[in-house]
């Protein structure tokens, strides 16, 4: 499948900002399940941007803008062609050993209710992949997962009580649940092509549980699937803050809003537009 897509991030401040630092996690990476045909990032400041590769692996881009900025638009275009590969990952870089990834951190932290969850989950199952799949069908059936881009992530603990959240969060579930059985599991960040009657989020998540026998394989529990030709991995982390799309800061600029426009479509197709704003 050839999916194209347009990402673009408009930050416009009230008073101006005197500087803006960005590192940008945009960019997919070529493996056996992706290729990336053509990638381009702009910016619409004079900057330097500076390419280089993060501890995971992931191709990360970093500028500094300097100046009276009243406005500041990141836009990225480019082409994947994508495989199924069932979920099975192979030609990705792997920079640490597979333990590392049990390590918990703040965002997938697993309480009293989600280690029982977790077990329960996967009781029946036995280990390994058979393990993975009944948990990724518990997490679907457990929460309600919103495909509304404007929505934020309410965090781990909040979206399991309440049984609701967004991709994110079915992803932190997983991997603090996995963790939990002792299973090795990581975070994604990803792009995700739907149909048009299927609309939801372009920007997605999931996670990677590492599987004696196979290695690395995907697992959507939003959408309860292993990730298939409709999904684009960019990006790897411990946790969501490992894989960020674009994460920041600025001096001055009081007032900041953030407009994410992301269009994306089979090639050859109109694609779908989706914007998200917040303040």
């Amino acid at each position: 499948m050839r999916i194209c897509v347009a990402h673009e991030t408009v930050y416009r401040y009230e008073r101006p900002a005197k500087s803006v630092i960005q590192t940008l996690r945009l960019t997919p990476r070529s493996h056996d399940g992706q290729h990336v045909v053509r990638w381009r990032i702009d910016v619409d400041q004079d900057v330097r941007l500076s390419q280089s590769e993060d501890a995971f692996g992931n191709i990360s881009h970093a500028f500094t803008a300097i100046g009276s900025i009243e406005s500041l638009r990141v836009r990225v275009e480019g082409e994947v062609e994508t495989h199924d590969n069932a979920g099975v990952l192979h030609g990705v870089i792997e920079r640490f050993p597979v333990a590392l990834y049990l390590r918990d951190t703040d965002l997938t932290q697993a309480d009293a209710p989600i280690r029982d969850f977790a077990h329960r989950s996967a009781g029946t199952a036995g280990g390994g992949l058979a393990a993975c799949h009944a948990l990724m069908q518990a997490i679907h059936d457990r929460i309600e997962v919103s495909g509304d881009p404007k929505q934020p992530a309410v965090g781990l603990t909040q979206a399991f009580a309440a049984g609701s959240g967004v991709a994110q969060d079915a992803s932190h579930l997983f991997i603090a649940c996995a963790r939990t059985l002792g299973l090795p599991s990581r975070y994604v960040s990803g792009l995700l092509w739907q149909p048009p009657t299927q609309q939801g989020s372009a920007g997605h998540a999931w996670a990677e549980a590492y599987v004696e026998g196979l290695g690395w394989v995907g697992f959507d529990p939003a959408l309860s699937v292993c990730p298939t030709v409709q999904h684009i991995r960019v990006a790897v982390g411990l946790d969501y803050l490992g894989a960020a799309p674009v994460r920041g800061a600025h001096y001055g600029g009081e007032g900041e809003s953030l407009e994410v426009t992301v269009d994306i479509g089979e090639k050859g197709e109109r694609p779908q537009a989706q914007r998200q704003s917040q303040s």
